[in-house]
């Protein structure tokens, strides 16, 4: 007979992943999984990955002896799934190798322990369900509670959901987007629990969800024939091309600053030139000008003489309040060279652009002061801006202001510290489930790139490649209507997810009671023999 443990498991789990029950094999097997699982995320999109890891973790943790066995293996899985998936996050550091040499070799690790702790729970609370399909709901449930979680925890991180993984290139990837139009990114992330998770289960329910996906891609390609209206407005996107150890070993050099400054100004009126009579905003990147922008009147004037006759120039800068606060910002510029408005970036990088006080003796740094928060930008000639700045893209449900609506987003961002690792497509993809939950187009400027137009389906209409100077000069699309998803924000995939949690809850009493009441059938049968 099997062991007791192995009762519960159906499908998948019955018999391949038995051996793997106990002992370090199953450790070992969901690291491997957790491995398996990144390379569904961007760029390499390799979904049907997903059917082997998510089922393989459901299975393994139905086969542990105890929630704490389940727990610490999906602490596995998740450790080496956020480690492969984040594991340019090195690159940033190894342009400061000589001052944190020492982080090199903990500091991816770190944060994938801590992220990992999101995936353990819920593989660890699960376990407490009865198997089968009532485990599975508790399972997709708190596993996107646990990407909430994160997406508040210390300062935030939701990074790599699988939702992402569907953004793969081409149609298809398209159609399996659309429906974060009305559910969000974390309620995609639940739909692919469940639906790879049921692979775990019986024929019939791996059947269903093949159906649920059929399902899926048809409401994605209906939505997609949704239409937008044109701004008439083009995008005159600069991309320098900067390298951050070129800032680091010449950004106090006069000279170099000017060379980039005037490098900027060069771009600018060429893809004005480019432009001709169209009606155009200049973005440059995040920190693209050497010079205080806020305060410096002369660099301001000569940024709006280059873009001439653009209708506003938006540029990356930091922002100086007093010797001891400064930001990272965006302003706007007027044809005139005035300051028409700024945005002070809010969602700060820990360790990167600020330092929690506790750090401040250690590393002798403090950082940006992080802004008011989430604003709207409301230019002359332009459509109302909702500013972003960096990985300020990839928080579901934060990016826009609701009581006061955009008709563009602008993210700006220097992804140069990444090199050419996945960090920078996989902010690329983070930024397209933006536009297609919110339904509103993007223009996204990035130092070393990927500069890209995305319309409001999350459909790239322009680009311009990583590690290319160059000018990207393309019309910018119009916004959808409303969304569901906007409208609900994270309250969408909250209910949905503890929906789940409750019918698994109810089911499961519903069963106990039934196997009591059997019980008891049982017992006065065998009352009525004696």
């Amino acid at each position: 007979m099997r062991p007791a443990a192995l009762a519960g498991a159906e499908g998948l789990g019955s018999g391949r992943l038995a051996c793997f029950a106990y002992g370090w094999r199953a450790y070992l097997a969901a690291g491997c999984l957790g491995v398996i699982a990144a390379g569904a995320l961007p760029p390499l999109n390799l979904v049907p990955l997903l059917f082997v890891a998510v089922p393989g973790l459901f299975v393994l943790t139905g086969q542990a002896r105890s929630w704490r066995g389940a727990a610490g293996r999906g602490l596995v899985f998740g450790l080496f799934h956020h480690m492969a998936g984040l594991y340019w996050i090195t690159d940033a550091i190894l342009v400061m190798a000589a001052e944190f040499w020492w982080a090199v070799p903990i500091a991816v690790p770190l944060l994938a322990l801590f992220l990992a702790i999101f995936i353990a729970v819920p593989c660890g609370v699960s376990r407490l369900a009865p198997p089968g399909w009532r485990r599975l709901l508790m399972f997709a449930g708190l596993w996107v509670f646990g990407d909430l979680a994160r997406q508040f925890a210390l300062s935030g991180f939701p990074w790599n959901l699988l939702a992402s993984a569907w953004e793969m290139p081409g149609f298809a990837g398209l159609i399996f987007m659309q429906p974060a139009a009305l559910v969000g990114a974390h309620g995609l992330t639940l739909a692919t629990v469940l639906v790879t998770g049921a692979m775990a289960l019986s024929l019939r329910f791996r059947l269903a969800a093949l159906g649920c996906l059929v399902g899926w891609a048809v409401l994605g390609g209906v939505m997609l024939r949704k239409a937008a209206l044109d701004t008439g407005l083009t995008a005159v996107i600069v991309q320098g091309n900067i390298s951050e150890a070129d800032h680091r070993d010449h950004g106090r050099d006069p000279a170099w600053a000017a060379r980039v400054f005037e490098a900027y100004l060069a771009l600018t009126r060429q893809g004005v030139a480019k432009a001709g009579s169209a009606k155009t905003i200049v973005v440059w990147p995040e920190t693209a000008s050497p010079y205080e922008l806020a305060a410096d009147g002369g660099a301001r004037r000569a940024i709006a003489a280059a873009a001439q006759p653009a209708l506003m120039a938006l540029a990356g800068t930091i922002r100086f309040e007093s010797n001891t606060v400064a930001h990272n910002s965006l302003v706007a510029i007027s044809p005139d060279g005035t300051l028409a408005g700024y945005y002070d970036k809010a969602h700060l990088v820990p360790y990167g652009e600020y330092f929690p006080s506790y750090a401040h003796f250690m590393l002798g740094e403090q950082g940006f002061t992080p802004g008011p928060g989430v604003t709207t930008l409301h230019l002359p000639g332009l459509p109302a801006i909702g500013p972003l700045i960096c990985y300020e893209a990839i928080f579901p449900a934060q990016i826009v202001r609701e009581s006061d609506r955009p008709g563009l987003l602008v993210n700006i961002t220097n992804d140069a510290w990444f090199g050419d690792s996945a960090g920078p497509r996989q902010h690329l993809a983070a930024a397209r489930l933006r536009t297609v939950e919110e339904g509103l187009p993007m223009v996204r400027a990035a130092n070393t790139g990927i500069s890209a137009v995305i319309d409001a389906h999350g459909r790239i209409t322009a680009s311009l490649g990583l590690d290319d100077r160059g000018v990207l000069v393309a019309p910018i699309p119009g916004k959808l209507r409303r969304t569901l998803a906007s409208r609900l924000g994270l309250a969408g995939p909250f209910t949905l997810s503890l929906l789940c949690c409750l019918i698994s809850l109810s089911a499961s009493a519903g069963l106990q009671r039934a196997r009591q009441f059997k019980k008891l059938e049982n017992d006065s049968e065998k009352r009525k023999l004696y």
